[in-house]
């Protein structure tokens, strides 16, 4: 189960500022430490790699990297601005946490405010002849990662934005989504569907915001619950949208004081966010198909695609919905409901269905999708799918019947 600390750990370090900010003080912290390496030089290398050697190379570095870091950025910009065209909107967020892409333009501006420095520090006159042998190596150091960037950026460059680098994006953040749903069924609290009780005879802890859950801190409510010797059930859990003042759980006993710092405990935002909604992915990829299904992009292959990649994750990955141990419930006095079958198997095909129910290879697909999953370990996912095939079935069946009647 990840702590709040721990997520808002992993939320900076996904932003593409974080590794910009870190190399660049790396950067600046190689130029500081360089007069301190002069004892470790050689005398008889000053001549050869002194400050005339290093000079220029620096000063080509400062004036190339920040062409290369600028051109970077408008074909990141495009790239992105493109797949959020074709794929879905909401794939922007993701696709601004490649890692790739951030480590290469954190290599890029880390090596310009290297070169930059450098040669100000140089015509400034803070480092001896000894030091500059320093520079020139770990400038030598800095052009041999600038290069292997470039070599990785060219590499990158061939995929990004595109549908396969998109889809398979998608795919790895839910996949990581539902393993983690899979391990934790819910987030280790224990799993209670019905919180009726709660809301008839306990106090309602409402939302301090009008938006989606994005985190329970579980860990967070149940020490309160501990100091207040109660229990805390979820009503609404991430991925679901709630007004402002609504109840997002509920207190069995308390005051006032818990039901606010309760509240604390549950984040709420503008979007949606893949931390603990395992559906998100589900919901993009579902998303995907239909605009690849719309008259104006007339895509069924990509639907087809999508089908396949849904089917793999929900065969590969579908959370167990039966009873956890007492060994998996690491906090007993939150209760939250499970992730269920039904609603994953709900995000993911019935919106294409809706999309493509005139395409005979969509539907024919997708009948073999659900046929598979009819077959599935996990007795919950094999009935919802079961239900869900002889639904769309039956619909098929009523439809050709009214289309054949006679007028």
């Amino acid at each position: 189960m990840i702590s709040r600390t721990l997520l808002y750990v992993r939320r900076i370090t996904r932003q593409l500022w974080f590794r910009v900010v870190l190399l660049s003080a790396c950067s600046l912290l190689a130029l500081a430490i360089a007069p301190w390496l002069t004892p470790f030089i050689p005398e008889d290398l000053g001549e050869r790699f002194g400050r005339e050697a290093a000079l220029p190379v620096l000063t080509i570095l400062a004036s190339g990297m920040l062409a290369v870091t600028t051109f970077s950025l408008n074909v990141m910009v495009s790239a992105y601005r493109t797949a959020a065209a074709t794929a879905t909107p909401r794939v922007y967020r993701l696709l601004l946490e490649d890692t790739i892409t951030q480590s290469v333009l954190a290599t890029f501006v880390g090596g310009f405010v290297f070169s930059l420095s450098a040669v100000i520090l140089f015509r400034a006159g803070f480092y001896s002849e000894d030091a500059a042998i320093v520079i020139f190596a770990i400038t030598v150091g800095v052009v041999a990662l600038i290069v292997a960037a470039i070599l990785r950026w060219i590499d990158h460059l061939s995929g990004l934005g595109s549908m396969d680098h998109t889809l398979r994006l998608i795919e790895e953040r839910s996949r990581t989504s539902l393993r983690q749903r899979a391990e934790a069924p819910c987030l280790g609290a224990a799993c209670a569907e019905d919180d009726t009780r709660f809301q008839q005879q306990g106090r309602a802890i409402p939302a301090q915001a009008s938006g989606f859950v994005r985190f329970v801190d579980v860990a967070g409510l149940q020490t309160l619950a501990e100091e207040a010797e109660t229990r805390i059930a979820i009503h609404r859990t991430p991925g679901e949208f709630v007004l402002r003042g609504r109840p997002v759980a509920y207190a069995e006993t308390g005051e006032e004081t818990l039901c606010e710092a309760a509240s604390r405990c549950i984040e709420i935002g503008d979007v949606r966010s893949f931390d603990q909604d395992p559906s998100f992915g589900l919901t993009l990829l579902a998303e995907t198909a239909q605009r690849a299904l719309s008259p104006g992009v007339n895509d069924p292959g990509t639907a087809l695609e999508v089908m396949g990649r849904l089917e793999r994750l929900l065969w590969e990955n579908t959370p167990d919905e039966a009873e956890p141990d007492a060994r998996d419930v690491s906090f007993d006095r939150v209760m939250m409901p499970a992730v269920s079958a039904r609603h994953l198997l709900s995000c993911a095909f019935p919106p294409i269905a809706r999309a493509g129910g005139d395409d005979p290879a969509v539907i024919d697909w997708m009948d073999k999708a659900l046929s598979a999953l009819a077959h599935h370990p996990n007795p919950a996912m094999a009935e919802a799918a079961a239900d869900l095939r002889d639904g769309k079935r039956k619909g098929d069946d009523q439809e050709g019947h009214q289309e054949g009647e006679p007028k």
